[in-house]
């Protein structure tokens, strides 16, 4: 019998238009563990490319892999500059 060859899963081949990422990071922000959104937010920057993102968040590429790495627990600050390099905005809803 043949073995099946499968590739790993990157959530960044899929994220290319800003309403899919939005919906992604909605998604992963409700999660009750903070690291899934810092993760979302990793996936969708290396989709938009770390050098560009840490650029437009005013960050170096090192420091922002190292803020958006699993296990890392990001400043609130650096969050918002990271989704406002995305061209988003987080907002609340009532529940």
């Amino acid at each position: 019998m043949a073995k099946t060859k499968h590739s790993r899963f990157d959530a960044a081949d899929y994220l290319r238009n800003p309403a899919t990422i939005a919906e992604y990071l909605t998604a992963c922000l409700e999660d009750p563990d903070p690291a899934v959104f810092v993760a979302a937010l990793g996936d969708v920057a290396r989709a938009k490319g770390m050098m560009n993102i840490a650029r437009k968040a005013g960050l170096g590429r090192e420091s922002l892999y190292k803020a958006l790495e699993a296990g890392s627990q990001p400043r609130h600050e650096t969050v918002r500059r990271v989704v406002e390099a995305l061209g988003l905005k987080l907002t609340l809803e009532a529940a």
